[in-house]
């Protein structure tokens, strides 16, 4: 690891490493992430296109309505779900889909939140690693 460790506030526990994919923009995962592929769907999104399957996804918040949780638990389903979720705001009912998931048996991911400075001192591509305590930090 770097010596650059940035630190959050654990939301839900757990380690996960993956290539980062930083977001520009909040996205509504209700309409604007396919569940069965983990590509952004959404034609207006700046990150129309990309793949969140695997990554550490960070974004600045997350909108739309509450179905972001079904839309997260369905990505959890179909194993095409982020590694680790870096979120600006904190978002209960994107994180009520992870929840539920642990409770029904699905694999779950690490959420940790961080503050707008500590998202804008995250690298712009590279991989990243979450421990269980919050500390987020490139990967050589």
């Amino acid at each position: 690891m770097t010596a650059a460790q940035i630190r959050g506030t654990v939301v839900i526990p757990g380690q996960a490493s993956g290539p980062l994919c930083r977001l520009s923009k909040p996205i509504s995962f209700w309409g604007g992430v396919d569940p069965e592929t983990g590509r952004i769907i959404d034609p207006r999104h700046p990150d129309h296109g990309r793949d969140i399957c695997e990554t550490i996804l960070a974004l600045p918040a997350a909108i739309g309505s509450s179905s972001s949780s079904a839309v997260m638990l369905e990505l959890l389903r179909h194993d095409t779900a982020p590694a680790g979720l870096l979120i600006g705001g904190l978002d209960t009912i994107l994180t009520l889909g992870i929840i539920v998931a642990r409770e029904l048996g699905y694999p779950t991911i690490p959420v940790v939140r961080l503050g707008v400075d500590e998202l804008n001192a995250l690298p712009s591509e590279g991989k990243i690693r979450i421990t269980q305590e919050g500390i987020v930090a490139a990967v050589e």
